[in-house]
């Protein structure tokens, strides 16, 4: 590598720099208000281009599917590639509380306070637990959570163990359905991409007495079913291929949540949160369902394997046959996805997620250097701390904002081709298209890095990460070789760089 040719700081009015490079007033005032003139005349024709032809200016384009140019994120039909993030909390499909039933939440001010945020992803949680105690959760103040509504309905004539009719496992409840597809809808009007998961593996094994809350348990439906699982004391086998009547019940319920979404085009499907590693051959089973299924229909949508817990290895997700996954926080080769993420390589789209990583945590650090690595960062949100506590409120705000920073920077960037780079920058966090495109992080305040950039005249951008505006801009003359850049901030800092 060459030496570093020179060292650009942050001037909030410089336009440019470095070794001769000529100042932009040099391409003539009159030039660049014609190019203004034009640019606007431009977008106005174009508006009224859309609304006279009716395009729509939100909701998804199509059904993602991975990109063959940059497998590292999926597109639609816009021909884009697509970067996803958001924030996602336990109760955004069932309903949870201290009272039965449990108080209705607010779905459309949460897709506001995610609009907000520029945020267009969502987990849309499944609790298949009736109740369950926070005292799993290790929650100082441990409260009891009733969950609800649920896919079957309780029209049993005996009582089951929480004192209401005992759930027909031969019938669905149609109200817990119409509300999955109006809240996968309302998103799609937002933007916002919904992975609707099918089944929940955490609170069998982690929450006292459990099994005794599920549906399944023989005291609690009018079919007979668990009934020679009865004395496992966890009901953990309901997730193995080990019963064939349950296999069978589950892939009915699976059929229905398909055909109850399967024309909307926001739609990806997770299998199970944090399910234990016994379930792994059920999972797989599982996502070949889905995939077989939906070449029946018009429409087949992305299928996501996340980390098992505890003791899951991430070569299971990278071996399964889903189309996305999320990892637990180890990694080979001196990565972890919690403070240094690796590089994501494209044989799986990977949504990195708080909730698998730390339970609730995180940082702008860790949204910033798991984007430049080529990763969808996603925050399990303790919202409105209505279900858990999460610990002070000011501490999670940066993250949600930092998120939806990423976003607007994966909107502006060719993002089917720029990927991870690491070696480009000392810092060690940069996507690039060598000679197009370099986005680079500098984790550590103030610290002066440097990139090997091809010869070209660039244009730079300084993005404060704390406030989310730009500090500073202008252009570059690079000669080629290793460049050094100092930032002025006070915090971290990210450099955007456009030949």
């Amino acid at each position: 590598m060459k030496a570093s040719r020179c060292l650009i700081p942050y001037d909030a009015t410089a336009v440019s720099s470095c070794e001769g490079t000529r100042p932009a007033s040099l391409a003539g005032p009159g030039r660049l208000i014609r190019h203004r003139k034009l640019m606007m005349f431009g977008a106005g024709l174009l508006l009224l281009i859309s609304s006279a032809i009716g395009v729509k200016s939100q909701g998804a384009a199509g059904p993602l599917r991975a990109c063959k140019e940059n497998p590292r994120y999926f597109t639609d039909g816009s021909g884009k590639a697509v970067y996803l993030t958001g924030a996602h909390t336990w109760n955004n499909l069932q309903d949870m509380g201290p009272t039965y039933p449990p108080p209705v939440f607010d779905f459309k001010s949460y897709l506001d306070f995610l609009e907000q945020h520029h945020h267009n992803f969502i987990r849309l949680w499944r609790w298949e637990l009736l109740s369950w105690n926070t005292a799993a959760n290790n929650e100082k103040e441990s409260r009891i959570h009733f969950a609800g509504p649920h896919p079957w309905a309780r029209t049993g004539a005996d009582k089951a163990l929480d004192g209401k009719p005992k759930f027909n496992l031969k019938s669905f409840d149609n109200a817990y359905f119409e509300r999955l597809r109006s809240r996968v809808t309302e998103a799609n009007r937002r933007g916002i991409y919904v992975s609707i998961m099918l089944f929940e593996g955490w609170g069998l094994q982690f929450v006292a007495e459990g099994w005794k809350a599920h549906p399944f348990h023989p005291d609690n439906n009018e079919n007979g079913v668990g009934v020679s699982i009865k004395l496992e004391g966890k009901g953990l086998t309901i997730f193995t291929l080990a019963h064939p009547e349950i296999t069978r019940l589950q892939e009915a319920y699976v059929r229905k949540v398909i055909d109850t979404v399967n024309d909307l085009d926001n739609v990806l499907f997770e299998i199970s949160n944090e399910n234990h590693p016994p379930s792994t051959e059920w999972q797989y089973h599982f996502i070949r369902f889905i995939q077989e299924y939906e070449k029946t229909k018009p429409r087949q949508h992305p299928v996501g394997m996340t980390f098992q817990y505890k003791g899951g290895a991430n070569a299971v997700l990278s071996a399964s046959p889903a189309d996305w996954i999320s990892p637990n926080p180890t990694a080979e080769q001196g990565y972890d996805y919690r403070t240094n993420p690796p590089p994501a390589d494209g044989r799986k789209v990977i949504l990195t997620d708080t909730d698998h990583l730390w339970g609730i945590g995180g940082d702008v650090e860790w949204v910033w250097k798991s984007f430049l690595r080529g990763l969808n960062p996603i925050f399990m949100d303790p919202y409105k701390r209505e279900i858990l506590s999460g610990g002070p409120e000011e501490r999670w705000e940066p993250v949600r904002k930092a998120l939806g920073h990423t976003r607007r920077f994966a909107e502006k960037m060719n993002l089917k081709s720029v990927i991870p780079h690491p070696e480009l920058a000392t810092t060690g966090y940069c996507l690039a298209h060598p000679g197009v495109e370099y986005l680079v992080y500098q984790p550590k305040a103030g610290e002066s890095f440097s990139i090997d950039l091809k010869a070209g005249t660039y244009r730079f951008e300084w993005l404060d990460t704390a406030k989310g505006t730009t500090a500073g801009e202008g252009r570059v003359e690079a000669p080629g070789g290793m460049q050094e850049f100092k930032p002025a901030l006070a915090g971290d800092a990210v450099l955007y760089l456009k030949r």
